[in-house]
């Protein structure tokens, strides 16, 4: 498969410039989301189930969600600080904590684990608890 304009396939892509293919490919999404309508399409999203359907606002609020969960995964594999503003955990929660639990968590291509019953010291913690994180976690 090749990146959409290109000849190139993903994968040279992404050893070629990993930054700069990440830029890329974030301003695609971005583009896709400016998109007229898009709030109102219906997304199948099926990581969440076989029968899946999200409204665009929320289809794309979760997206929002893998970027800053996935930003913690990587910088807690780096052993680096990952803060978020707090307008930003404030917007992140709700997104969060409306992402379903149970038994579709245990699918091999669902990217979050069941929720991990602890405590949270902030709302950031609580949002990667049900997520199925542990905030305490470090690279080895």
């Amino acid at each position: 498969m090749n990146r959409p304009g290109t000849s190139r396939p993903w994968p040279t892509l992404w050893r070629a410039d990993p930054a700069g293919s990440y830029t890329a490919a974030a301003h695609d999404v971005l583009d896709a989301f400016a998109a007229d309508g898009v709030m109102e399409t219906t997304f199948a999203l099926p990581e969440f189930g076989p029968n899946a359907t999200f409204p665009g606002a929320l289809a794309i609020g979760f997206h929002f969600v893998d970027y800053a969960v996935h930003g913690w995964d990587v910088a807690a594999s780096m052993g680096a600080r990952y803060e978020l503003p707090d307008d930003v955990v404030t917007a992140l929660l709700p997104l969060v904590m409306a992402i379903p639990d149970g038994d579709v968590r245990d699918a091999a291509a669902v990217p979050f684990d069941r929720a991990v019953n602890a405590s949270a010291a902030t709302d950031f913690e609580k949002a990667l608890l049900h997520l199925g994180r542990r905030p305490n976690w470090r690279q080895p």
